[in-house]
């Protein structure tokens, strides 16, 4: 990327400038209101973070059909009833000087009865999820599936009616859409499934939905970005190979960037102990000439970006933000030693962390550096 710096502005296909390089990650907060609803303890910690002068927030993932929600207390995007909540969300962010990007996905069998009020999860095909105490997923009929593409373009609507700048489609960390593109999840034999290119059909379904609503409903620029995550360690499991095709067709659908999911900018392979190439480079490589990349993953530092930025346009900052809500403005002022490099217990009522958050951030051992 040559001499780029995180305070460069960036204007993205679609024609929507990003004040900067900076992008706040999309993270779960556990939040909600029961019935998907924003609640004020997270419109004050999304305005907090948005006021720090980061270009663009993504939201944490909304749901965009009742069968999609993933865990209770989430947001919900599915359903006309949520726009004045939607609104409230978009409006907290863009008063704050930051792009509004609405994440919006379907857990699929990453969810469970007990978050779907008694009903069974669904996904691309009956086989449970590889971790302890995950249900059985019903095979989603063909009439499900164009349904639940069809709630994707809904979803868009309401959060264009809500005032977003942008959507992101959430087809990673092992959800619906990343479910249907896995040959683990997806062992159908009709036109969902099978080949590599049957399996892409899906995704592909998705972004066009969405690509719709926003020619339909939207008379300003809207964002749209795609996540997914390079490969699967199980067996089968999509590899980099496969999602290297998929990233190159995505990469001719006019989106305004793909955003790849790593616990680490630079992690390198989780199927191949022996391929040691950083897989957000191998991903540049293919396609950062033709949509922009966002790399995410444990960037903390000033040097940490400068790195990240040499290889993709845009990064995306998760921890960091949390820990510290104004970690951006002391890096614009030069303070970085004044950054927190912890969750610090004794600043709780200052750090603006929604309830919980709190409480997982402090329940999770190793997720966050957590000090007195």
């Amino acid at each position: 990327m040559g001499n780029t710096s995180m305070f460069d502005s960036y204007t993205l296909p679609s024609g929507v400038t990003l004040k900067n390089r900076i992008l706040m990650a999309p993270m779960t907060t556990y939040s909600s209101e029961k019935n998907g609803d924003i609640s004020d303890d997270e419109l004050i910690y999304y305005a907090r973070r948005a006021k720090s002068g980061i270009g663009a927030v993504i939201t944490a993932c909304a749901y965009a059909e009742p069968l999609g929600a993933g865990f209770e207390y989430s947001i919900g995007a599915e359903s006309d009833d949520r726009i004045p909540s939607l609104k409230k969300l978009a409006n907290a962010i863009k008063d704050n000087g930051a792009k509004a990007i609405l994440q919006i996905f379907h857990a699929g069998r990453q969810s469970n009865s007990k978050v779907l009020n008694g009903e069974q999860p669904v996904s691309a095909s009956a086989v449970a999820a590889p971790r302890d105490n995950a249900e059985l997923p019903r095979e989603m009929t063909a009439e499900e599936i164009e349904k639940t593409i069809a709630s994707f373009k809904e979803a868009t609507r309401r959060a264009i009616e809500a005032g977003f700048d942008g959507v992101e489609i959430h087809g990673a960390n092992t959800y619906l859409i990343h479910q249907f593109f896995s040959p683990h999840s997806n062992r159908r034999t009709d036109k969902w499934g099978g080949s590599l290119e049957k399996r892409m059909k899906f995704p592909l379904a998705i972004v066009e939905a969405v690509q719709t609503a926003a020619k339909q409903y939207s008379t300003e620029p809207f964002i749209i970005g795609y996540r997914f995550s390079p490969e699967e360690y199980q067996d089968p499991g999509f590899t980099m190979e496969d999602s290297l095709e998929l990233v190159h067709v995505l990469s001719e659908k006019n989106l305004d960037y793909i955003h790849v999911s790593l616990g680490h900018f630079f992690g390198s392979s989780n199927r191949d102990e022996n391929d040691t190439t950083p897989r957000i480079k191998l991903i540049q490589e293919a396609i950062g000439d033709k949509v922009p990349v966002i790399g995410v993953g444990t960037l903390e530092t000033r040097e940490d970006v400068e790195k990240a930025l040499e290889v993709t346009p845009l990064v995306a900052i998760g921890r960091a933000l949390v820990t510290d809500p104004e970690w951006f403005s002391k890096l614009e002022k030069g303070e970085d030693d004044t950054i927190f490099p912890a969750v610090y217990v004794s600043k709780k009522e200052e750090l603006d962390i929604p309830d919980p958050l709190w409480d997982k951030i402090m329940q999770v051992k190793g997720w966050f550096k957590v000090a007195d």
